[in-house]
């Protein structure tokens, strides 16, 4: 019983030892989604996410992948808990992380490229984000995308080629120095592996 659909019914039905593999399993991608957008409160949104998977399991069509079905719940989780703190409503496709919450992300850069590449991240709109970070630090498909999002995957891959032209832009705007920007740009899947390994503790 090592999938994750089949955890997650015995973990509904009664099985700690389950939903304690589960958690285990998708615990280090929830934090690395949920860290470079809050800075507090990170560890109760997951548990909303694991929630909210045991609440919504006749939800996970055959088609879709549990983790698209893991990564959804936590989209959700995350868009409800950002219009709850702006007090006002919002539209997470035009304002960013950086205007919803002003201050440094609390992952700790090593290199100028890793802290530009999580400043620009965090000043681009929020779904736009999620997009980038999905693809590149979860290596989520479009369809998976599609799916997480709740929307068609070819309007998933266009938003995927918009969301890294607004992060060009966003890096542009954050430095002067033309080497650091090709750097970043140019190497853009080396520098997310990067911050991966260093939200991983690597």
């Amino acid at each position: 019983m090592d999938d994750d659909v089949s955890l997650l019914t015995a973990w509904k039905a009664g099985d700690r030892r389950a939903g304690t593999r589960l958690f285990e399993r998708y615990y280090p991608a929830l934090a690395r989604y949920f860290r470079n957008k809050l800075s507090v409160g990170a560890e109760d949104l997951i548990q909303q996410t694991f929630t909210g998977c045991v609440e919504g399991l006749e939800r996970v069509r055959s088609s879709a992948t549990f983790r698209s079905y893991v990564f959804g719940v936590a989209h959700h989780v995350l868009c409800a808990h950002l219009r709850r703190r702006a007090r006002e409503p919002v539209d997470l496709e035009t304002v960013s992380i950086q205007d919803l919450a002003p201050g440094p992300s609390s992952i700790h850069a090593r290199q100028e490229e890793q802290r530009l590449l999580l400043e620009a991240l965090r000043r681009i709109p929020v779904t736009h984000q999620a997009v980038l970070e999905l693809h590149y630090w979860e290596q989520l498909s479009s369809e998976e995308m599609a799916d997480v999002l709740g929307i068609p995957a070819p309007t998933a891959r266009g938003r995927l080629m918009r969301a890294r032209e607004l992060l060009r832009e966003s890096l542009a705007a954050l430095t002067d120095s033309p080497e650091h920007l090709r750097s970043t740009v140019t190497r853009l899947e080396h520098w997310a592996a990067q911050l991966r390994a260093r939200l991983d503790g690597g």
